[in-house]
């Protein structure tokens, strides 16, 4: 039986334009938080992806940018909810300094102003910890503010001075091995007052390399607050999800074998909101590309 209002379209099979939209959208959004796995045994199922975390505003920009480029948020919104997505969200970050004995410290260079002019003008790093089945697991990053690109990052089980140099050490090689090394007073590399951040080893690298420390003031997390932020993410996107890794994290191997994935997703295809809906490495190349762009003739 049909209700009297409804039995002219029932006859006539019309079926509205927004429910044919909505239809395209809830595709593309499904394509886009799940993929398509065949196992062993030949059973299909489906795994989400990284993109399926997104929230509404990101979820918008990523199929207007892949799928539909007039996809309306409310159209989006529609589809989360029909999908059951709703994005993940971050939870309170447990404070792991320990601030250095030596009163002798570097200054505060950045003053809360996390913002700069070019890549490689200022890093901030710091480090958090994965609960596993054999214990803690530490791990370091260095961000660069300008692109929010995570140049390096390292794991190790214990919170040594080398937790925090080895990653020092990574991120200059990979910026030499891009063709565009650090050169004498070019950088800022700022952190928190922990111990790692203040050992002789780490500050007498830093005046080596020519970069300049900076150093928060101790017990204020806004001081570092880019990082903090950072942290928050590892720890919703990849830590407490089953997208980089399935089931629990038992050793250090573990850790480094999600943080990887996490990593190379966040750099080369996560969307940021502060970066116009890019990723870290579309931004810096849209930069550099901007630079060693060709003078037109007048």
């Amino acid at each position: 039986m049909f209700a009297a209002r409804t039995y002219r379209s029932w006859k006539h099979g019309t079926i509205s334009q927004r429910t044919v939209s909505d239809a395209h959208v809830i595709d593309a959004v499904r394509s886009a938080a799940w993929q398509v796995e065949t196992l062993p045994d030949g059973s299909i199922r489906r795994k989400m992806t990284p993109e399926g975390m997104y929230g509404r505003k990101k979820m918008t920009a990523l199929i207007r940018r892949t799928a539909i480029a007039d996809a309306s948020w409310g159209a989006i919104d529609r589809a989360m909810q029909f999908l059951g997505l709703s994005g993940v969200t971050r939870a309170k970050a447990i404070r792991t300094t320990i601030p250095g004995k030596d009163g002798n410290r570097a200054g505060d260079l950045l003053d809360r102003d996390f913002t700069a002019p070019r890549p490689d003008h200022t890093w901030v790093m710091d480090f958090t910890y994965v609960r596993t089945w054999s214990g803690f697991v530490y791990v370091a990053f260095i961000l660069d503010v300008f692109s929010q690109r995570i140049v390096a990052w390292h794991a190790q089980t214990t919170m040594h001075t080398n937790l925090v140099m080895t990653p020092l050490r990574m991120a200059l090689w990979e910026r030499e091995r891009q063709g565009r090394p650090i050169k004498p007073r070019q950088l800022r590399a700022h952190s928190d007052a922990g111990s790692q951040y203040t050992a002789v080893t780490y500050t007498e690298r830093l005046a080596l390399e020519g970069i300049s420390p900076s150093i928060g003031t101790i017990g204020d997390a806004y001081d570092n607050a880019l990082m903090e932020t950072i942290n928050g993410l590892y720890k919703a996107e990849c830590v407490r999800t089953t997208i980089f890794h399935e089931g629990p994290f038992k050793t250090i191997t573990d850790v480094e074998y999600a943080t990887s994935g996490w990593v190379d997703w966040y750099n080369n295809r996560r969307l940021h909101g502060s970066l116009a809906m890019v990723s870290p490495n579309e931004y810096e190349q849209t930069y550099y590309a901007a630079l060693d762009r060709e003078l037109l003739p007048v």
